[in-house]
Order: structure tokens, then C-alpha cells, then sequence
């Protein structure tokens, strides 16, 4: 199955849904707090830190920010990565040698720094645990042995399975990421059903109606709808497809022939609709999710 260009952009894209929510003090305030259990209310004493544009082998650096001497790194995931620690190791370093740019290293007064705390917010497809803690340590060729269990250098990342109906503590305590949670829940119900950027209309458009991230997706619904696709990940994308392919060879009562050929239709609509966002032709991948005329035009157009 070539979908090299959808998956390309989606890679290479800035921002993700997650991102754009919590890029808000106010927002990222509300997110510390259900972590933390503490109660701030002065947003602005939160100073982001978030490393804009730092690209390290294709990863970024999602969300950090300083908060009564504690620095915070977040990160969203829809699949699960063994080697965060590593990851945020380098984004820690970076982040704080920002921080202490000014700072005189090596004289003889003591540099002070925020206390690093490390999160991922995990909501991919494949089953994790409620909670679970990657350690650096892991990644040692040689382990650590019983007699020095503490290892000279350890990074620990939290990461906590935001899935609608996990945690439900945390993603009641924050109200933004509890819709989140549905948003994104709601997409993956109508993606089972039709190609992924009509799912994701769907799903826009039944959240802004029940109050899920309304505001926000009624203030940003084209670049909500673009981001979204843009953040389909391949994991998704087949299984997606399998299930659609499934479900229409089931129905029509047709034999593996039949079902192969409903497939085939379905990978060239998505081959156009990774085309069109390769090309940044987001009003004609929203016509042509309307119109099978214009869709048709497209095909020929593209030669598919």
C-alpha cells in the first residue's frame, strides 16, 4: 500500500491537535494542576521554554515549561516509544542550557536550575497500561547491577494513557483533556466506517455540536480538520483500512475477489487524498470529500 506522501507530511508537520490546546498558559495551567494536584491560578507565573522548531532526528520537543522552580516536559504520543527517556534527555539539556545561557558554569557560586519532571500523554491504538514509568537505565548495554542500583545518570518518564476511559482522575481534573480524550475517541469511532479526513469532519462537526472542544474547533475548524489529518499515523491508517475493507465485503456478501477490488478503490482515494495534502490542496481535499464528480476529476488529474 503506497501512501508514502500522506505519511511524509504527517511526519514533517509542526503542530499537532494536543499541541495547539496546551500551547495556552491557561490550558497548560489546568494540565499542571491535575498532574501535580496543586491548585495555581496565576497563569502567567508559567514561562514556556518549548524548543520552537528544534528537531532532533525527526522529534521534537512538544510542550516545556518553568513553574515555581520545577521544569516540565510534555509529550503526546500515539505510539508507544521505549526510548522517551533518551529523547528527553536531549531535551532537557537543551532546554537548560537556554536557561543558563547567562550563568557563569565555573565560577564558584552554585548555578541554580528547575527540577526537571518528565510526562508522556499516550493515546495510540495499542494497548498500555493506565500508568507505567520508562526509565533511562533500560537503555544501558550494561545493566545496572544489584549492588549499585542507582545507576550515575537516570531519567524517568511518566506516561499516562489518556484513551477515553483511562484515568479517568486526571482527564475529569482537567476538563481539556477530557475532551480531548472524547475528540479523538469520536474520530476513531467514524473512521471505521468511512476514509480518515471524512471521519474527521464528522467528528468535528458532532463535537462542536455536544460541546466537546467547541470552542476551540468552532474558532479553528479548518486547521483543526488539516492538523488532524495531518497527525494520521500509519498505525492507524491500516487498521482503519482493514476494518472498512472487512465490514463492505461483509455486507455486500461478495467473495475475496470482490473485497480485494473494494480495497483497491479505497487505497487510490487515500493515495489522492495524500497527494492533495502533500500539495497543501486542502480546499480541493474538502470538495472532492463532497463531490464524487470533482473526485473523479481529481483522479484523472493525478493519473489514478
Amino acid at each position: 500500500m503506497n501512501n508514502g506522501d500522506n505519511l511524509n507530511v504527517q511526519r514533517n508537520y509542526k503542530d499537532t491537535v494536543f499541541r495547539r490546546l496546551f500551547s495556552g498558559k491557561e490550558n497548560l495551567l489546568s494540565l499542571y494542576n491535575a498532574l501535580g494536584g496543586t491548585a495555581y491560578t496565576n497563569a502567567e507565573e508559567l514561562e514556556i521554554t518549548t524548543l520552537e522548531n528544534a528537531v532532533y532526528m525527526n522529534y521534537k520537543n512538544d510542550i516545556s515549561f518553568v513553574l515555581d522552580w520545577e521544569l516540565m516536559l510534555y509529550e503526546h504520543q500515539s505510539t508507544g516509544n521505549p526510548n522517551m527517556p533518551l529523547r528527553d534527555l536531549f531535551y532537557v539539556a537543551k532546554v537548560l542550557q537556554g536557561l543558563t545561557k547567562d550563568k557563569n558554569l565555573y565560577g564558584p557560586q552554585l548555578v541554580t536550575i528547575p527540577a526537571p519532571r518528565f510526562a508522556v500523554f499516550y493515546n495510540g491504538m495499542d494497548p498500555r497500561p493506565e500508568r507505567e514509568t520508562l526509565r533511562l537505565s533500560s537503555a544501558y548495554g550494561k545493566k545496572v547491577s544489584e549492588r549499585d542500583k542507582r545507576p550515575d545518570l537516570e531519567l524517568c518518564v511518566t506516561v499516562y494513557n489518556i484513551n477515553f476511559g483511562y484515568n479517568p482522575e486526571l482527564l475529569g481534573t482537567c476538563r481539556m483533556l477530557g475532551e480531548y480524550a472524547q475528540y479523538v475517541q469520536k474520530v476513531r469511532e467514524y473512521a471505521k466506517e468511512m476514509p480518515f479526513p471524512e471521519a474527521v469532519e464528522k467528528a468535528v462537526g458532532y463535537c462542536i455540536r455536544h460541546g466537546i472542544l467547541s470552542d476551540f474547533l468552532s474558532k479553528n475548524r479548518a486547521e483543526a480538520i488539516e492538523v488532524s489529518i495531518f497527525e494520521y499515523n500509519e498505525e492507524l491508517h491500516i487498521k482503519s483500512e482493514k476494518e472498512w475493507s472487512y465490514r463492505q465485503g461483509h455486507k455486500a456478501g461478495v467473495e475475496q475477489g470482490i473485497k480485494q477490488g473494494v480495497e483497491q478503490e479505497k487505497e487510490r482515494l487515500n493515495l489522492l487524498y495524500g497527494k492533495l495534502l502533500s500539495e497543501n490542496r486542502l480546499e480541493d481535499l474538502r470538495r472532492s470529500i463532497e463531490d464524487e464528480d470533482y473526485q473523479d476529476r481529481l483522479y484523472e488529474e493525478y493519473g489514478l
